[in-house]
């Protein structure tokens, strides 16, 4: 997350996968591999904040910032199509827009259509996500556990939410998100024109905790049924319902109804 290892064969130092633990093999290879095979655009996150690396402080950061692009070097030349970099971590007292623009235009010399997020820079508005000013780096905004409260024309935006209140995995955290509210906030996103980024936090083991599982079932399960009203479909025209949310496509509207009348 913020620690520096690499999930991956790095060569930039042994502090990966491969050299460090048991697994022993590089997962994103394979993870590229199964994604090209089902038809998937493979993304990747990058935290820009390292714990870790003794460089990564005053005094050393344009070392450690040498060894961040090596790094994004090998993740954008060694595992074909990446359709969307996701970075964190930005706020770093090291880290500057500038840096951050020129780090964007790193990536895109590499991979042109990449799709970069807002936290390659220092624009981000706090957890509420929304750019601070005109011109920040990236390519669309990252509201963090909350969902704007009408749309924002013109702007492309992604809320990451997690599923009980923790990004990773804790054992007392059993404040779980019913798989009702999340397909609420699903339709919610979507009728707002945004993204729903929804994290699973695996256990030590690399294990999806069942509580993801049984959720995760539930919203596909309604999206097998539902999703035209979701895939591809844009902002409600409407700018505000009382009983639930709208989104459309040419010619067509879908309503998602929240509260049904009483008697209905």
């Amino acid at each position: 997350h913020h620690d520096g290892c690499s999930i991956y064969d790095s060569k930039t130092s042994d502090y990966d996968i491969v050299d460090r633990t048991q697994f022993k093999r590089d997962p994103l290879q394979e993870l590229a591999a199964e994604c090209k095979k089902a038809g998937l655009v493979l993304c990747f996150y990058h935290s820009i904040l390292d714990w870790h690396h003794p460089m990564a402080k005053a005094g050393t950061w344009p070392q450690y910032v040498d060894v961040m692009k090596a790094q994004l070097k090998e993740l954008l030349t060694n595992y074909g199509r990446i359709g969307v970099l996701w970075f964190d971590g930005e706020w770093d007292e090291n880290w500057t827009e500038a840096q951050g623009k020129e780090l964007y235009a790193f990536c895109r010399k590499l991979q042109p259509a990449v799709i970069i997020n807002n936290r390659v820079g220092k624009g981000r508005n706090d957890m509420q996500g929304m750019n601070r000013y005109k011109d920040a780096a990236g390519d669309f905004c990252t509201p963090e556990q909350e969902i704007p409260s009408r749309g924002l024309p013109g702007v492309d935006w992604e809320t990451c939410m997690t599923m009980n209140d923790t990004w990773g995995w804790r054992a007392d955290d059993t404040n779980w998100k019913s798989h009702d509210a999340m397909l609420r906030m699903l339709v919610d996103i979507v009728s707002k024109g945004g993204n729903f980024l929804l994290n699973v936090g695996p256990t030590a083991n690399g294990k999806i905790p069942m509580e993801s599982v049984e959720r995760l079932a539930a919203i596909g399960r309604w999206v097998a049924a539902n999703g035209e009203s979701i895939h591809g479909s844009q902002a409600s025209p409407f700018e505000r319902l009382t009983w639930g949310r709208c989104t459309q496509k040419p010619g067509r509207l879908y309503l998602h109804v929240f509260g049904w009348p009483k008697g209905g």
